[in-house]
């Protein structure tokens, strides 16, 4: 067994810090474009007076961040040669997004907007591995582009964990499908030109089967955003819509029409393994700074780290980061090794161990670094709060940590036996 960070990694990463300080740094500091990372920044992204909304400037900072990693070569990293990309390992992902993290908050890597210089860009792969050659020639390109942006229409007012009773509805109208139903938390539709909009066309409520995945231009007639929820991180970008006999041609369907949940679940396992990394990364970045202040701040004459008080919270939170980054490595390196499907038999339930205690984990370490820092941790001042603000979320989406911990259960104790698993 070899433990170390494979040498090309490594050479990556200091390839990634040259071109943060050559080229993102630089355009950071520009145009008071810190103000989006400083103390001012949930004011400087967020259009209050538009539904809360991301401002216009602050998107476009980003699409700024993401032409030059592509100029670049870092952007396409994790995806295949053939679509620009390195063909970047699950091990080689986790080291670079927890890598990233730790550096802090910077444009280098936003992860209240998913935004890296080392992009995830998993609707390209989806239409790799279930479009058509069509599919692939007419969408992939444009996914690449920017010229086209596809949200993620999965979740319902009514039905969260368990998509199989979902009450969208899709029926066939000659040539076309008719979809009436509502979404919720749709994610990105303020700038996405398409939906990929999961109803059911067959079967039971509660099966698995007959649910199809459709792609639905935004513009559609009949499809309408209701309202943007805002979140406890502004800006948001997460609207519940409805759908009233919105129309689609009769080949508009990602996959299997019988077996859409399965598109929903391509990129399940890896985009929980990277999201796992960040938030390990985050978490030791509060540790980090935490470390650094209480030997700087000297209350009563002596500094802070003086006191057991700060000390054994902080080791104890350094501590199962090491573990975490173990099991994350090693987990990664393991589904490396893997097709998909045996990923999904053999290593679900590691993932999801990686993802629930890693999103409970940059809590508690955020939640530590304020009252280390006390006030001015507290504070918008330090990044911590907007760090705890963001990633409590994922304790809740990807997979709430109850339906993490129940796939761990389904392992320890047989219930996966003589079935296949069925992400939530």
């Amino acid at each position: 067994m070899d433990f170390n960070i494979p040498a090309d990694v490594t050479a990556y990463l200091a390839e990634l810090d040259a071109f943060i300080e050559k080229e993102i740094k630089p355009l950071e500091r520009e145009n008071d474009n810190i103000r989006f990372f400083d103390h001012r920044r949930e004011w400087a992204r967020t259009d209050f007076e538009r539904d809360g909304l991301p401002r216009h400037e602050w998107e476009a900072l980003l699409g700024e961040m993401r032409r030059r990693a592509d100029k670049a070569g870092h952007y396409r990293y994790a995806l295949p040669k053939e679509y620009g990309g390195k063909d970047g390992t699950n091990l080689a992902m986790a080291i670079i997004r927890e890598y990233l993290a730790a550096k802090g908050l910077g444009l280098h890597n936003d992860l209240q907007n998913e935004a890296s210089i080392v992009g995830n860009l998993p609707t390209v792969l989806m239409f790799r591995d279930f479009g058509n050659a069509q599919q692939k020639k007419e969408f992939i390109p444009k996914l690449l582009d920017g010229s086209m942006r596809i949200a993620f229409g999965l979740t319902e007012p009514n039905h969260g964990s368990d998509a199989t009773w979902m009450e969208t509805r899709g029926v066939r109208d000659g040539d076309h499908w008719r979809i009436t139903g509502a979404k919720m938390w749709n994610t990105g539709l303020h700038v996405a030109t398409h939906d990929f909009v999961f109803a059911r066309t067959s079967g039971k409520d509660g099966s698995p089967r007959g649910i199809t995945c459709f792609i639905v231009p935004t513009k559609s007639a009949g499809f309408k955003i209701e309202e943007y929820m805002w979140t406890f991180n502004m800006p948001t970008d997460h609207p519940r819509i409805s759908l009233t006999d919105v129309a689609v041609p009769a080949d508009a369907i990602l996959g299997d029409p019988e077996n859409g949940l399965a598109v929903a679940q391509l990129f399940v396992h890896e985009n929980r393994i990277r999201q796992a990394a960040s938030s390990l990364g985050a978490a030791q970045y509060c540790i980090n700074e935490s470390v650094k202040y209480s030997k700087q701040r000297k209350p009563f004459g002596k500094p802070l780290s003086s006191n057991q008080a700060i000390q054994w919270p902080l080791v104890e939170l350094h501590t199962e980061a090491e573990m975490i980054r173990n099991l994350i490595q090693k987990t990664a390196w393991q589904m490396d090794q893997m097709s998909k499907p045996e990923v999904a038999l053999k290593l679900s339930d590691k993932v999801a161990m990686c993802n629930y205690r890693a999103n409970r984990l940059v809590c508690d370490a955020a939640d530590r670094a304020m009252q280390v820092h006390g006030a001015i941790g507290y504070s918008r001042h330090k990044p911590f709060e907007h760090i705890f603000r963001h990633h409590r979320r994922y304790r809740i989406t990807e997979g709430s940590e109850e339906i993490q911990m129940r796939r761990v259960a389904q392992y320890l104790f047989g219930f996966f036996k003589d079935r296949k698993p069925a992400d939530e």
